[in-house]
């Protein structure tokens, strides 16, 4: 799952007021409104909501459906939103920039044994190393992104001068065709895109973003840390269930497919690699995208992951 970088947060609060509840209830001491969007990466909120997990432990949480992540930032900022998802990438930008969000609870992940991404060419392109690529271009769903941390990532460690290479922003649906088309050398893409792509006209170059680590977070659920401080016992409640929905989802996949394909509109049919759910918040699980995308000049600088954690819970 890719958002867009953090300057377009700030744009996206117009968007606040569009956003449209899934799921409605009263006010209440353990009401919580959670932002997020139809993707898999954050679907454990759909999850705990479908199989009544969030009731059975007390809490009363609005979904409310966001087009990206962007607008779900803008919302939580803003306090339109107590909670939302998020990837770690925007997180740390958000840090990057002095925002006072913090992860409390884990998402998605990056997960080597069953790769969800990876960086694909054509099925008959001469390109087969990454030497190869020298002087090609590249595609990425935004510029800055995790895919294109990974492919630098990737290319560096396998001796590539990264100032040969150009990055292009496309999006997934458009880079089948512009490989074919000979229009870019190679893509970074994530499921379901990635399967439909090596089915019909590409194969996979490299598990790229094993260059960042095999096993890392992606994302998560995050809040202010003034919202945390204000309201620990329910959102440590709220980290509770997540954790334990984590569990249910990585050993009960047919369950949520069908609640994904529910509420993200995702047939099952284009669910053949799934995404693996990290059920607790691991700093050395976050440290390495961090440090990534400080060395190719998506952050500042890096810091430690611990800064972008909520304490406690």
């Amino acid at each position: 799952m890719t958002f867009a970088s953090i300057p377009r947060w700030f744009a996206a609060c117009a968007l606040c007021a569009a956003l449209a509840p899934v799921s409605g209830g009263a006010q209440q001491p353990d009401h919580l409104r959670l932002g997020t969007a139809p993707v898999e990466v954050g679907a454990l909120g759909y999850y705990a909501a479908d199989e009544g997990f969030f009731k059975k432990a007390g809490l009363d949480v609005e979904l409310v459906a966001a087009a990206n992540g962007p607008a779900i930032a803008a919302a939580v900022a803003s306090g339109t939103l107590d909670l939302g998802s998020g990837n770690a990438l925007s997180i740390a930008q958000a840090h990057d920039r002095g925002l006072n969000f913090v992860y409390v609870a884990a998402a998605g992940a990056y997960d080597s044994a069953s790769p969800t991404a990876a960086c694909v060419t054509g099925k008959n392109s001469p390109v087969h190393t990454a030497k190869d690529l020298t002087g090609k271009t590249i595609a990425v769903a935004t510029l800055g992104s995790l895919g294109e941390i990974a492919f630098r990532a990737w290319l560096d460690q396998n001796g590539v001068d990264l100032g040969t290479v150009k990055f292009v922003e496309m999006p997934y649906s458009a880079m089948d065709t512009a490989i074919v088309a000979g229009r870019v050398d190679a893509a970074a893409m994530e499921e379901p895109a990635l399967d439909r792509l090596v089915a019909s006209d590409g194969r996979v170059l490299a598990r790229c973003y094993d260059a960042i680590a095999k096993d890392f977070s992606e994302g998560g659920y995050f809040a202010t840390a003034d919202f945390v401080k204000t309201h620990f016992d329910l959102v440590r409640r709220f980290a509770t269930v997540i954790n334990q929905t984590a569990r249910w989802a990585n050993a009960n996949q047919s369950a949520t497919a069908l609640i994904l394909a529910k509420y993200a509109g995702v047939s099952t049919t284009d669910l053949v690699h799934r995404v693996h759910y990290h059920d607790k918040l691991d700093p050395a699980k976050i440290q390495p995208l961090i440090d990534a995308a400080a060395k190719y000049g998506t952050l500042k600088a890096p810091f430690p992951a611990t800064e972008i954690i909520a304490g406690g819970l």
